[in-house]
């Protein structure tokens, strides 16, 4: 069988499944976001970022919150608080404040990260993770912090091994930090409310830009006293911002209208798997929340690629594809997107 191939000028985009962080503010955030009141958050007086740091922290189960412009800025925030000059943090090799973050933690942090191998599920062994923390000597750093993502990879890590994995870490005096950027999803995907995943952390960093479809920023929550310290940090690396209620509106808003339907895009994920697993090129692995991760036969991949991008269908990869449902792509667009799939594969259908 023959397949298109890279020739026609790519037509406009319709459907976007890079990431969830690239959903656009809804007319409805857009005009709460005009209504916003503000004051200057450097000052301390913006209502609507204090507002959306109580809410946002009595959501999740901690005492306070820090409104921060992205989440690497939190988590960095995050671990320069928990640790000092020469500290360690144990981390994950796929962990985004490890892989994906610049190497901020040791280039402007000065402290060391310990990347271990993940298991299947996500999750860091417990033995490894043990074995990992440095004995109290000179010649080693100091293991202070342990630090966890959920979800990771679109996974979401078995309640009982975060329950596990925290009593290590007290066991050993470490503190913790989650990076829930898309502990959202998480909380859907288990039923359960959102402090049941952020329960027993020291610190949580949640994201309000990818699933929950605000433009821009995520929310640091913890002790009030970690986040006096963390306050300072945020100043000093450029995130203390003027006016910041317009944009804390927008996540006030997410949080109430948006969260609610954060199942959607699981649902949506499942019946685009279900979709794409009907052909044989195309292998799909299984699906827990909104990413879908696809391995496309390396005969076709290049092509394939190719004609989604001619057809509007923008997706992260060639023969080892990521495909993220979110805000922007409901079932009518995923409908349209399998429909644009089946044409490649069958010309018939074109």
């Amino acid at each position: 069988m023959s397949y298109p191939t890279a020739s026609a000028t790519p037509q406009r985009v319709l459907y976007d499944f890079r990431s969830d962080t690239v959903t656009r503010p809804t007319p409805a955030m857009l005009a709460a976001m005009a209504a916003a009141e503000v004051g200057d958050d450097v000052w301390g007086d913006d209502y609507t970022v204090q507002a959306l740091e109580a809410e946002t922290a009595e959501l999740t189960g901690f005492e306070a919150g820090l409104f921060l412009p992205s989440g690497t800025q939190s988590n960095l925030v995050a671990l320069m608080t928990h640790c000092q000059r020469g500290d360690e943090y144990l981390v994950g090799q796929l962990a985004h404040c490890y892989r994906w973050e610049g190497g901020g933690a040791a280039v402007l942090g000065s402290i060391q990260p310990q990347p271990l191998e993940h298991a299947a599920d996500g999750s860091l062994p417990l033995d490894q993770l043990e074995a990992a923390i440095k004995p109290d000597d000179p010649h080693f750093a100091r293991t202070r912090l342990l630090a966890l993502e959920n979800t990771i990879g679109g996974k979401v890590l078995p309640p009982a091994y975060v329950a596990d994995a925290l009593a290590l870490a007290r066991r050993h005096g470490l503190a913790t930090h989650l990076d829930g950027a898309r502990l959202w999803n998480a909380a859907a995907a288990l039923g359960v409310a959102p402090a049941e995943v952020a329960r027993g952390f020291d610190s949580v960093s949640l994201c309000l830009s990818k699933g929950l479809g605000a433009p821009v920023g995520s929310v640091l929550v913890g002790r009030k006293d970690f986040l006096s310290q963390a306050r300072r940090w945020r100043k000093m690396l450029g995130g203390g911002m003027r006016q910041a209620g317009l944009l804390a509106e927008a996540g006030r808003h997410a949080l109430r209208h948006h969260l609610p339907r954060i199942g959607e895009d699981h649902v949506n994920a499942r019946l685009l798997a279900e979709g794409l697993s009907r052909f044989a090129a195309l292998t799909v692995a299984p699906v827990q929340t909104n990413m879908l991760f696809v391995s496309v036969d390396p005969a076709i991949a290049a092509d394939f690629a190719v004609y989604l991008r001619q057809q509007g269908v923008l997706i992260s990869g060639v023969a080892q594809q990521r495909w993220v449902t979110h805000l922007d792509v409901d079932a009518a667009a995923i409908a349209a997107t399998l429909r644009l799939v089946e044409a490649f594969f069958d010309p018939a259908k074109r």
